[in-house]
């Protein structure tokens, strides 16, 4: 009896130290290729300083498909994958559809394949060219902890639901969010990013035209506001055009976003809805008061906090040789 206690409490260690390996092993690190690939980053961040000021609106761009990304099946880069005949990927769900700039990141991922064949992820390159495209237009830096593994799947329905849509209320926002273990304090500091980015009408023009499906306007749009859209870029509700998220500073990573949803000019219903809690409205109002620096810092927080969602690492996924097909297809 004493025998078969002893035996199992040596298996129970042995286990519990396996798990504890695996579980060190699984996490993410920074400096992760240094050993195995020690020019990772600097060829990263050195094609991205030679070509993001040729249209540094890839900054915004880069941001939103990581922050889709990690959202369906965690960050892995299943967004950068190929529909295939039989398949229809997230690339070509329809919150994804307006995304580009892949291009870019498949040329970073040849100069990685060219140095380091099969060992960089295309899911540490989409990480480290959205942190460092908005560091380099002067948005805020953040740490990229790398060692992350690529996904193998990539859906479209998945991406429908679970990418927060344009149109969604606060309930709505803040369940897709917790699903991915984030907080309304990620959720106002996560939408920021709208900052630099730009719209298309047709994501909002239900506000404009037809929001109770009785072509009303919604009351909650700053009424100057809506006839300027209607006016200029949106002039019918079938109009798609691009729209500044931030008029008069979208190039500028600040806090004038926050304070034009102050003054009710989000142009999404999901920037409107920050203003429609008690919680997110005094986030919000706490950061347009505070110093720019707070606002980077705790942006920077969340942005460390989204890039390690459901990551896969260790065995799990593959390296994609390249980012838009899965390996031996």
């Amino acid at each position: 009896m004493r025998m078969e206690r002893l035996t199992f409490l040596v298996l129970a260690t042995i286990v519990g130290l396996l798990s504890l390996i695996g579980s060190t092993q699984a996490q993410l690190k920074l400096g992760f290729y240094a050993k195995s690939c020690p020019k990772a980053e600097k060829i990263v961040l050195d094609f991205v300083h030679q070509h993001i000021h040729n249209a540094p609106s890839l900054a915004a761009t880069f941001i939103r498909m990581h922050f889709h990304d990690c959202f369906v099946r965690g960050c892995d880069a299943s967004v950068l994958i190929n529909s295939t005949s039989n398949n229809q990927a997230e690339k070509d769900s329809q919150p994804n559809q307006t995304l580009r700039g892949f291009d870019f990141i498949d040329r970073v991922k040849s100069l990685l394949e060219d140095e380091c064949p099969g060992v960089v992820s295309c899911a540490d390159v989409l990480s480290l060219i959205a942190r460092d495209t908005i560091v380099a237009t002067g948005g805020p830096y953040w740490e990229v902890p790398t060692g992350r593994r690529d996904g193998v799947i990539s859906r479209s329905s998945e991406a429908l639901n679970d990418i927060p849509p344009p149109f969604g209320n606060l309930s709505t926002l803040q369940r897709l969010f917790a699903n991915q273990g984030l907080d309304l304090k990620d959720l106002v500091l996560l939408s920021g990013a709208h900052t630099i980015g730009i719209a298309h009408c047709q994501s909002f023009s239900n506000r404009l035209y037809n929001f109770t499906g009785v072509g009303d306007q919604d009351p909650s749009l700053d009424p100057r506001y809506a006839a300027n859209l209607k006016a200029n870029k949106c002039r019918t509700p079938t109009a798609n055009n691009k729209v500044e998220m931030d008029p008069g500073s979208r190039n500028t990573f600040d806090l004038s976003y926050y304070s034009l949803l102050l003054k009710r000019r989000g142009l999404f219903e999901s920037d409107a809805a920050l203003t429609t809690d008690a919680t997110t409205l005094g986030l919000v109002q706490k950061l347009v008061e505070g110093p720019i620096e707070e606002f980077f810092a705790e942006f920077a927080a969340s942005m460390e906090k989204m890039g390690r969602i459901k990551v896969k690492t260790g065995t799990e996924g593959e390296i994609r040789r390249k980012c838009a097909v899965v390996n031996n297809s």
